[in-house]
């Protein structure tokens, strides 16, 4: 097929594409608005040595996995539900929560999702308060060379929205629109590729010059005898 071609095909089933690319756009923006909106709080906890010892570090790094696993226990979850006053069970908190450790930064972060904001940001501060608090009640026990201390970063200020992304689903569904569009424009030609619509089209398959073409029908070759008979002087 040469550009013209395209061009063609463009023009002339163009408006397929856009109303497919409309329609699941749409789609995607109703979905989205239906669905129960999520908001996200983060709190990060700093996790360094007492001392710049390489083995006292790479020790502490080992730690972070048995941090992680500590924080995302059903004791710890019916801890934070006790003093934040929730109403709910440890298996929802825990679906609620997510733990993971930075080993690079020596830090953990503690993320909790849920429809209410506040609620978000009470589960996450809650959660890092307790820890704290162990590992600092941990360190008194210990020699200070050999403490690992563990501090709030960044408190839990506020719960950005995680889902869902309204621009994102509806730029997602609008390209998912395109390729649904293109595909069905592509079946289309498939489907008519045996017809010779031009002169040209003709002249390029056979390799062979049209010296004439039959009108498309008999009405209207009817219709341009008349019209050249008017036209006579």
């Amino acid at each position: 097929m040469e550009l013209r071609d395209y061009f063609r095909i463009l023009r002339q089933r163009g408006w397929i594409i856009l109303l497919v690319m409309v329609l699941t756009a749409v789609a995607a923006l109703g979905f989205s608005k239906l669905q129960t909106p999520i908001y996200k709080a983060r709190v990060r906890l700093s996790v360094m040595p007492a001392r710049a010892d390489f083995g006292l570090k790479e020790a502490t790094k080992d730690l972070l996995t048995n941090f992680v696993l500590n924080i995302k226990t059903h004791r710890m979850a019916n801890r934070v539900i006790e003093r934040a006053q929730l109403d709910m069970s440890s298996y929802d908190l825990l679906e609620k929560i997510e733990v993971k450790a930075e080993p690079s930064s020596f830090s953990i972060e503690i993320a909790a999702k849920d429809p209410d904001p506040s609620v978000a940001i009470q589960i996450a501060q809650t959660m890092a308060e307790i820890f704290e608090s162990d590992r600092e009640e941990w360190n008194q026990r210990q020699d200070k060379r050999d403490r690992i201390d563990v501090h709030i970063v960044d408190d839990a200020r506020d719960a950005p929205l995680f889902r869902p992304k309204l621009l994102m689903n509806t730029v997602a569904g609008a390209i998912l629109g395109a390729l649904i569009g293109l595909l069905i424009v592509y079946l289309l030609e498939w489907l008519e590729a045996d017809i010779l619509r031009t002169p040209q089209v003709v002249e390029r398959t056979i390799n062979v010059p049209v010296l004439g073409s039959i009108p498309a029908s008999t009405e209207h070759a009817t219709r341009s005898t008349h019209k050249s008979q008017r036209s006579a002087p």
